[in-house]
């Protein structure tokens, strides 16, 4: 039998299969429509079309199950078919599509065909598979002739030739014709985390071409699809095996401009702008982070401001302004600093990690080698380079060679890394923070010592990195207590569901679908929960901080926020518009800027990193960082104020005392809610009276109109949306808002009666079943105006009654009251 007798019946087979693929594509089914795809397609520009198989799968199984196993039979006709119905519903006149050439990538469920760079051997070669990995390293594109013209002159006439590669099976019969328009070879490992413990990631080549050239760069963490083919050659029996790629789904990439992000929803976003309102969302997110270590309070600070970061700015003039924030940790062994670097590890979207000893300067910007196949010259990007846009964590940082160190110089300010070597001149963006963690020179911090003769950092170094912390290990024997019981508190702990003494397995299972990033297994997104149980034996680290008490003098609930929630508020906040200063901010900064050159100028003051303009840009990047964590439009006098005390405290190690008035009693003639020491709320100081009066009148007549007030309005300092009184902003509290005030009657033991609590307690569920019942939480003057209406004038109920009711409904958990005046549903 010739080969022309066999290739009858697989014409007619392959016209058949692409038959019954075009009435896929035009199928008018309730779950999948892929007319509009390829009508955006088109609209777009595009020439590859996404399929899912899973759908395919519930039209076909047999071209399903076929198209994995025999892709090169069944792939040409799924391009056939889509050529067809391309020229059936294009607009001649919007789209041309003579020289184009149209493909089908496929996406859903692979099953076992679902593979890693490990688990791919012979048995999959001529299949269709699935396997995630990161792109180390990009060979050169090179384009390649598919067609030919050639002119006769004699003839005058002209010839055309087409080129294609000429493939066949194992039985000499021809294959369809494989063909590429820009092939490229990069180059996959696979992920670290997938690989076993105590082996190193295995990698595979894979060849791109046409549409696919450029969609993903080294670094990129990618979701590939392909055939998976032999290439022979020569007298060697030994095969090279590579990946013809079909389509890739970008987990985290840089080509798109940014991470791939997790999808948020609708659920997310309302609870993450109702937490933003709140005045102590700074130090909530900031205690979330890494709650079981302990202490370190301004260092997870700092952590949360550099994950949010400043404003990057790009000049018109060229000039690029980094809004990156750099961090160095250095102090005595034991001090956490590697925990805090494996911490934002798993929380930043894009962190690589990497250590002084085991780092070179090529090894962190770029490097220059030779491919082995070609032997051109070619780039290899180093960590900080693949960390564009991310976080580049250095442990051991002392332990670099000086001129290693010096290599990252460039990327720590402009951003950029240079490279003139072999011939390639080229500039490539390493737009990440630093965070790295050393040891002093001595092993241990000397405090009798000056800052720099502890760190054996050169200034020009120390002045890139935004800030600097010192770590010591100091004896005091209660703080040693409250860490060794917090140690051992975990060292009990066991997770939820596992029995004590089972040994803890790790966790290498991986999904099965090529979806977007952070979806579920049916492709949509998925609501986060935004609260952690407290737990005793992991968050001791938060427990007994000064004013974590109610008015009653009991301790508040252990509030924690999940570090699933934290990755989406981080991700939310980012994605918002960059801040903008005020001047107020910007006249503090300025003050605080001249104030620490002054200081820095005395000599009377240990400083750790030199005083130079860098502070400034530092103090505004801080600044911007947290009013992002608020999720403001603005760069308020209070977030200068905030960056000011973090800077403060890495240069000096200053913790500036905040100042608390005790509550003053808000209506007169009435009785005073007495805490648990028997002393009022209303009692302050007479300093405190002295120093602010305006303020002391305002808290003390809260029924008087402002209108109507005895102090001019000259004399009134102006009242900010948001943080309210400039003056309040030094004592960092919030007065209780005005409202009015009646009568209140306690009973014989200085209690409300329990008829006006009955009454009280009703109007409330009332209100939480009405009004709040899409809210989380209501401010104190907007729930004592709900509650008094429709109740007569001398039965009002004042703030000091109001507050005594909702104290006593905290203790029976029916609400929660917070220090500010919120009322929060339970």
């Amino acid at each position: 039998m010739s080969l022309l007798d066999e290739a009858i019946p697989q014409d007619e087979q392959l016209r058949d299969r692409t038959r019954l693929f075009e009435r896929f594509l035009e199928s008018d089914s309730t779950l999948y429509n892929y007319k509009d795809e390829i009508a955006r397609m088109l609209r777009t520009d595009q020439t590859r079309l996404l399929v899912n198989i899973d759908d395919l799968r519930d039209f076909d199984r047999e071209s399903a199950n076929g198209l994995l196993k025999q892709p090169t039979e069944y792939l040409p006709a799924f391009d056939m078919a889509l050529a067809s119905v391309v020229e059936h519903v294009y607009n001649p006149e919007k789209h041309e599509i003579a020289s184009k050439t149209y493909h089908v990538g496929f996406s859903g469920s692979f099953g076992d065909h679902h593979v890693s760079p490990r688990t791919l051997n012979a048995s999959y070669l001529g299949k269709m598979i699935s396997l995630e990995g990161i792109i180390t390293r990009c060979s050169l594109v090179r384009p390649k002739m598919l067609k030919s013209v050639h002119y006769c002159p004699e003839t005058s006439k002209f010839h055309s030739r087409e080129y294609r590669d000429a493939t066949s099976s194992s039985s000499n019969l021809p294959l369809p014709h494989l063909f590429s328009l820009k092939p490229t070879k990069k180059v996959m490992h696979c992920r670290p985390k997938r690989a076993p413990a105590g082996q190193l990631p295995r990698s595979t080549d894979i060849i791109l071409d046409d549409d696919l050239v450029d969609k993903c760069k080294p670094g990129d963490r990618i979701q590939l699809v392909g055939v998976y083919r032999s290439v022979g050659g020569g007298a060697n029996g030994a095969f090279k095996s590579l990946i013809l790629a079909n389509n890739i789904n970008l987990l985290s990439s840089k080509t798109g401009g940014g991470i791939a992000q997790t999808p948020l929803t609708d659920t997310d976003i309302r609870t993450i702008n109702q937490l933003s309102k709140r005045s102590d969302i700074f130090s909530l997110l900031s205690e979330s982070l890494a709650p079981s270590i302990f202490g370190h309070e301004h260092i997870k600070r700092a952590i949360l401001l550099l994950l949010l970061g400043g404003a990057e700015k790009n000049l018109p003039n060229g000039t690029h302004i980094r809004g990156d924030i750099n961090l160095l940790m250095v102090g005595d062994p034991s001090t956490a600093k590697s925990q805090l670097l494996r911490f934002i590890l798993g929380t930043a979207p894009l962190a690589i990690a990497t250590t002084g000893r085991g780092s070179s300067g090529v090894g962190l910007t770029a490097a220059v080698t030779t491919d082995k196949d070609t032997g051109e010259r070619r780039l290899e990007a180093g960590a900080m380079v693949l960390a564009d846009r991310g976080v580049v964590c250095i442990d051991e940082f002392d332990k670099m060679s000086d001129v290693d160190r010096v290599a990252i110089h460039e990327v720590m300010e402009q951003q950029t890394v240079t490279i003139a070597k072999a011939g390639i001149h080229t500039s490539l963006n390493a737009r990440c923070s630093v965070v790295a963690a050393a040891n002093p020179i001595y092993g241990q911090y000397d405090i009798h010592k000056d800052p720099h003769k502890n760190i054996a950092l050169p200034d020009s170094l120390l002045s890139r990195f935004d800030l600097l912390f010192i770590v010591t290990d100091d004896v005091d024997e209660k703080r040693d207590r409250t860490i060794a019981d917090h140690v051992l508190r975990m060292h009990r702990y066991l997770p939820p569901g596992v029995e004590e003494g089972t040994p803890c397995h790790d966790n290498l299972s991986q999904p099965l679908s090529v979806d977007g990033p952070g979806t579920s297994l049916d492709g949509e997104a998925v609501d986060t929960s935004p609260w952690e149980k407290y737990d005793p034996l992991l968050h001791l680290g938060i427990q007994n901080r000064p004013g974590r008490t109610t008015r009653s003098n009991k301790p508040k609930k252990m509030e924690i926020l999940s570090i699933t929630f934290v990755k989406k508020y981080i991700q939310y906040a980012k994605s918002r518009t960059a801040p903008v200063l005020t001047k107020g901010a910007a006249d503090h900064i300025v003050e605080v800027y001249a104030n620490l050159r002054n200081e820095g100028m005395e000599g009377n003051k240990k400083k750790t990193s030199p005083l130079t303009a860098r502070t400034l840009e530092t103090l505004i990047r801080l600044s911007t960082a947290h009013a992002k964590a608020r999720l403001s439009a603005k760069v308020e006098r209070a977030d200068a104020k905030q960056a000011e005390e973090i800077m403060r405290f890495a240069l000096f190690r200053e913790v500036p005392k905040r100042q608390r008035r005790k509550k003053r009693k808000l209506n007169n003639g009435a009785a005073v809610v007495k805490g648990h020491d028997g002393s009022s709320e209303g009692e302050t100081d007479e300093s405190e009276d002295e120093a602010e009066p305006a303020s002391a009148e305002r808290m003390s007549s809260p029924v008087v109109d402002r209108s109507r007030s005895s102090v001019p309005p000259a004399a009134q300092p102006p009242v900010d949306p948001i943080w309210g009184d400039e003056s309040q902003d030094v004592t960092m509290a919030e007065e209780p808002p005005a409202v009015p005030t009646a009568s209140f009657t306690p009973s014989a033991d200085g209690r409300v009666s329990p008829e006006r609590l009955q009454v009280f307690r009703s109007r409330i569920i009332k209100l939480f079943g009405t009004t709040m019942q899409d809210r989380e939480m209501i401010p104190l003057n907007e729930l004592l105006e709900n509650v008094n209406q429709g109740i007569p004038t001398e039965q009002l109920y004042g703030t000091a009654e109001a507050a005594e009711i909702l104290t006593i409904m905290t203790e029976n958990d029916e609400l929660m009251l917070s220090e500010e005046g919120h009322v929060y549903k339970l």
